[in-house]
């Protein structure tokens, strides 16, 4: 099991990267705006983690123009989807077993 868990996936490891994909899975696409709030983060930070997570194909990254300006939409790909299932899976059965043994 701890094999597994140190080959979990290190992007996902991530705190922020795992509330980003969290929040995406939830609603499937979000404005880099409402993601910003929802989340505390600075536009920086938010596009930093974006970033490595657009490079791993977990998240789809597109401009959208509108009558006001443009705005930045996020959509989590199924590679994304797959990638956080079975992260969580993999913290889901860690914390089983670590209720296991206590």
């Amino acid at each position: 099991m701890l094999r597994k868990l140190a080959r979990s996936d290190l992007l996902l490891a991530n705190p922020t990267r795992l509330a980003i994909m969290l929040l995406l899975a939830m609603r499937r696409k979000m404005y880099f705006s409402e993601l910003q709030k929802a989340l505390g983060l600075t536009p920086g930070n938010l596009g930093s983690h974006l970033k490595r997570l657009e490079e791993a194909g977990y998240v789809r990254i597109k401009k959208v123009l509108t009558r006001i300006r443009p705005l930045t939409l996020v959509r989590i790909e199924p590679e994304g989807e797959v990638a956080l299932y079975e992260h969580m899976e993999v913290l889901r059965t860690a914390l089983k077993r670590l209720k296991e043994t206590r």
